[in-house]
């Protein structure tokens, strides 16, 4: 049922959300893995060494979650858990050379969906979009910061 209500920024934001997970989700699948599987490969490029429980916060699931994904990348060779050197109860998470090539292959189809995704969208438009959603970030963390010292 097509919503015939006056756009909603919050409810548009919801939904280009929801699909972009789910088109992910199918584009992931088309190449054998999940999208968590994807984004914990991707969080790690961007910063290696992160703790099963850092990463279950960013990817807002359950550590147990995280625990059993990293198995499976960890079982495919892209992943491998190293100690802690200041704590023997920690392991850290590390991509292997392995990861290369899917990261690779990510990155492809990445491109390809900002592109199918932004289509139509001018140059100056594109960037309003993005300098209006980081300061929303912005506003949203300042927000979380606020609260949590209330």
């Amino acid at each position: 049922m097509p919503d015939t209500l006056e756009p909603n920024l919050l409810i548009l934001l919801h939904d280009v959300a929801r699909l972009m997970r789910t088109l992910a989700d199918r584009r992931a699948r088309a190449h054998g893995m999940t999208r968590a599987q994807w984004m914990i490969l991707v969080r790690l490029r961007r910063c290696g060494g992160l703790t099963q429980r850092e990463l279950a916060e960013i990817l807002e699931v359950e550590p147990i979650t995280v625990g059993r994904l990293v198995d499976r990348l960890a079982g495919r060779g892209l992943v491998e858990r190293r100690a802690d050197p200041s704590d023997r109860r920690v392991w850290r998470l590390h991509l292997t050379p392995g990861a290369d090539p899917v990261l690779a292959e990510i990155d492809e189809v990445r491109r390809a969906f900002d592109a199918e995704v932004a289509a139509g969208l001018p140059p100056a438009q594109r960037q309003a979009v993005i300098e209006a959603l980081l300061l929303m970030k912005s506003n949203l963390l300042a927000a979380a910061e606020t609260g949590e010292a209330a």
